[in-house]
């Protein structure tokens, strides 16, 4: 397991403000074991769960052109027809995955092929599971296509998540698997898949990004 790029910064905040906090306590609680102690329990589980948060377990991920893998760790809430209005504008079947601060938040391509397009649209911060969130929320709309389908997948801002990166840019040529993106602290990604594909989880799968088959395409 290792820590992922984008943890670096907060790591180290949090070892320094942890360290900080330790100097206090030795210098103005040293009379006090009990209140010492426990504060410095509920500080190392604050600095554990930074550290927790943002790392990269090894994998041994699935593969296949006929597949579409996961993008993202977490449990799936949605599995539904629905129009799909800025990309594709017909109708898609929809899987959302929604991601608590707990898990594994890499989010990786589905497919292998070309990114055909990518927009990022700031919005508000509703929570994850709400309805609307996949229209109104903070969000990134990423198009990936190959010689057998296009897929569309979206990050979504949560109420805890204020920051989505993403790393492709249209025209990039990406693997499966790789990484297209991170959130931070709790959030969704939908998948838009066609009509009369065959979708290999259910309401309430707990998946894994890389590693559960999500759908075998036609």
């Amino acid at each position: 397991m290792r820590l992922h790029r984008e943890g670096y910064k907060h790591v180290l905040i949090a070892s320094v403000i942890w360290a900080l906090l330790g100097f206090v306590l030795v210098r103005f609680l040293v009379d006090w074991p009990v209140i010492n102690i426990a504060l410095n329990v509920i500080f190392f589980v604050l600095w554990f769960w930074v550290l927790w948060f943002f790392r990269l377990p090894n994998r041994t991920h699935s593969e296949g052109e006929e597949i579409a893998i996961c993008p993202a760790d977490g449990k799936v809430v949605v599995i539904e027809e629905t129009i799909e209005t800025e990309y594709f504008k017909d109708k898609r079947i929809q899987v959302s995955i929604f991601m608590s601060p707990l898990n594994v938040h890499v989010n990786r391509n589905p497919i292998s092929g070309i990114v055909k397009y990518v927009k990022y649209h700031p919005g508000k911060y509703l929570v994850a599971w709400h309805p609307k969130s996949s229209t109104e929320n903070e969000r990134t709309t990423i198009v990936i296509g190959n010689d057998r389908t296009e897929l569309l997948f979206r990050q979504i801002a949560g109420a805890m998540a204020r920051r989505i990166k993403y790393y492709v840019k249209e025209g990039d040529h990406v693997k499966q698997n790789e990484e297209f993106g991170f959130i931070q602290f709790g959030s969704r990604v939908d998948i838009y898949l066609p009509l009369g594909t065959k979708i290999d989880v259910k309401i309430g799968d707990v998946v894994k990004g890389g590693v559960t088959v999500l759908a075998h395409l036609s």
